[in-house]
């Protein structure tokens, strides 16, 4: 590429740079699938798959579209036809016209995990290149999320059955679980009102330092959505049967605001609920308007004395003649009665608790909140947003995995991608200078050997690029 003399635009000269090296990505790219495709040929159940010639394919990916043209089989059985096929499509994982790739998805999915879908869509457009709408990215994460249900849901069906594939052992989980509303749109709105609550449950086996007073909560698993309280339970234990060994926990620690379907969780006497002192010490605050009231059954909070703690808040109700006041002691005296049992903290209450792991703390249950905010209410919270039932579950389980580092690995899972070794060793595309300048608008004398970095595992072990023009 040649660099104009005078003012330099580096903007301008860095976009260029970028097209050309995305167009020799293109062109090698397509010149490797038609090769496979070629060997996929030869190498046929010829009597079976009856060759009907090629149709040009178009696969969305990070580098922009990639164009290529595959051969079309038929399909005979017993001497009838029984359909078509692209064999090449198939050992790619791509089917139809105009998908998208691995990356592609995982660029977009990403994107929409920060941002609107809007916004989701212009940033991949920036990035790469590619014309993509939000209706796209929409789409991309619909897709996606309908994935990591099926997922859950295996999960959730294994665990019930006792199988769950975890292999993390620990003595100790910790478990908090909380809800946040979130606005619906269109029929949803109109079946189940303006908003509907969003369970969110996480689990994680510890905490370990990563400053001074900070600390980050380790092998942290995370499920959402808008369920019944049997359903929401069920997926629940999957997503922990998936990464724990369930067999070898010894105790559960349980957090919560005191919502029933939290408590549901409470399975057997290894569970130890405490209701979350955020939520315990706001109820105070707001029914407890008399600043020495709320001093004094601070204090007796405090002491443990659970019993007399009710008894003092029935006698505050009983010895105000104003009705609001009254109300609003019968609230809390209610509140508290119906988590008796998890008014005094965890730490507090004398258990033999087993030493956490190597490494690693047991903090006091309170993640929750910020957890609520991180995962789900800064994405789908505000901004005029309003959700359907599926729309919203399908994000919600994206961003889960996301904020628990699991979305890259499990984008991965999803491909099927699979490169003959072959094609790793030497690709030679052949690009005329004629080419790249009716593509890139300037030639440019380029390079004898390079190395080419990529996310794209098929891409690992390329050393080699032949000259592309001499």
């Amino acid at each position: 590429m040649n660099i104009p003399k005078g003012e330099v635009n580096f903007k301008d000269y860095e976009r260029r740079i970028r097209d050309t090296c995305f167009l020799l990505g293109r062109k090698m790219m397509s010149s490797q699938l038609e090769d496979w495709d070629t060997e996929l040929m030869e190498s046929r159940d010829k009597i079976r798959y009856r060759h009907r010639g090629k149709d040009k394919n178009t696969i969305k990916t990070a580098i922009g579209e990639v164009e290529y043209y595959r051969v079309r089989y038929d399909i005979i059985d017993n001497g009838i036809k029984t359909g078509s096929v692209y064999l090449l499509d198939e050992a790619i994982g791509i089917t139809g016209s105009g998908k998208f790739s691995e990356l592609m998805s995982e660029l977009i999915v990403t994107a929409c995990c920060e941002g609107s879908y809007r916004d989701a869509a212009r940033e991949v457009r920036e990035m790469t290149g590619q014309t993509i709408s939000q209706m796209s990215a929409w789409n991309v994460v619909q897709a996606v999320g309908k994935q990591i249900n099926r997922q859950e849901l295996h999960s959730a069906r294994l665990a019930a059955k006792g199988k769950g594939i975890g292999m993390l052992e620990v003595p100790v989980l910790h478990e908090e679980q909380d809800g946040i509303w979130l606005k619906l749109q269109g029929k949803d709105r109109k079946r189940h009102g303006i908003s509907k609550e969003m369970k969110l449950a996480i689990a994680y086996d510890g905490a370990k330092q990563t400053g001074k007073d900070r600390y980050e909560l380790t092998n942290k698993t995370a499920c959402a959505g808008f369920e019944s309280i049997e359903k929401f339970f069920k997926r629940k234990e999957g997503m922990i049967a998936a990464t724990y060994n369930v067999d070898e926990i010894e105790m559960r620690l349980l957090g919560g605001d005191g919502a029933k379907w939290i408590r549901r969780s409470e399975i057997d006497e290894t569970v130890h609920y405490q209701l979350d002192t955020y939520h315990r010490n706001r109820a105070i605050m707001q029914y407890v308007s008399d600043v020495d009231a709320r001093k004094n059954i601070t204090k007796i909070l405090y002491s443990k004395d659970i019993d007399f703690l009710l008894t003092v808040i029935q006698a505050y109700a009983d010895s105000t003649m104003d009705e609001i006041e009254k109300n609003n002691y019968q609230q809390l005296h209610t509140y508290f009665t119906s988590n008796k049992d998890g008014l005094v903290p965890i730490h507090r209450r004398g258990l033999n608790i087993p030493e956490a792991p190597k490494g690693k703390v047991y903090r006091r249950l309170g993640a929750m909140e910020s957890n609520v905010f991180t995962i789900i209410g800064n994405r789908m919270k505000g901004r005029r947003a309003c959700w359907s039932i599926k729309g919203g579950n399908n994000l919600a389980r994206l961003l889960c995995l996301k904020h628990t580092n699991r979305l890259s690995g499990f984008m991965a899972h999803l491909s099927r991608c699979v490169i003959p070794e072959q094609y790793s060793e030497e690709i030679s595309v052949k690009a005329s200078a004629t080419e790249f300048l009716k593509d890139v608008g300037k030639g440019y004398n380029g390079f004898k050997q390079t190395l080419i970095p990529s996310n794209q595992k098929w891409f690992k072990g390329i050393a080699v690029i032949k000259p592309i023009y001499s």
